[in-house]
């Protein structure tokens, strides 16, 4: 496995929309696997291709739903790999909560995203799956899917602000009015 370098802010490639997965062999496993490892790396939940410099519709996520608050050593990463992702349906309820992106370092956004999906995807074999979630893994989902469709977390959040205590101070007071 390889450590791949993140598109940051300002890359156009970031706002292109991808296009579907048609061969399902080693190079695709590999750039899986490539992706997996660059997440943990970069301390992230979630990395989709465009991040990576791949116009192609998949994305990796860390599966947090059984993971412990605090990271011990040594600890199995537990990842899903969505390959030509669809989102089939999301919850009426929306839920507002602080994202930050592996191409926008030292940024974060506060996001109003539907509270739960369901997504129909294929693995890295081609086979196909359907999911349900929410919490962090139900809103990763959505903010990866975003990236395959050319959308940032900049156009998606409500206020998009730096990770300084003067940002989060800005951030506090645009939450209150």
């Amino acid at each position: 496995m390889a450590i791949r370098n993140i598109v940051k802010e300002g890359d156009p490639i970031l706002n292109k929309v991808c296009r579907p997965v048609t061969n399902f062999d080693d190079r695709l496993a590999t750039l899986l696997d490539d992706m997996r490892e660059t997440m943990i790396q970069a301390d992230g939940v979630g990395l989709a291709g465009p991040q990576v410099g791949m116009l192609r519709r998949l994305f990796v996520v860390w599966d947090t739903t059984d993971a412990p608050e605090e990271i011990p050593e040594g600890y199995e990463y537990k990842f899903i790999d969505f390959v030509n992702p669809e989102i089939l349906e999301v919850s009426e309820e929306k839920e507002t909560h602080y994202e930050g992106c592996l191409s926008f370092p030292g940024h974060n956004g506060a996001v109003t995203r539907p509270a739960a999906v369901k997504v129909r995807a294929q693995d890295r074999h081609g086979n196909w799956f359907e999911l349900e979630a929410d919490g962090l893994l139900g809103r990763c989902i959505q903010h990866e899917n975003d990236h395959l469709d050319g959308i940032t977390i900049m156009q998606s959040s409500d206020y998009f602000y730096e990770d300084t205590e003067e940002g989060r101070e800005e951030a506090r007071r645009a939450k209150e009015q």
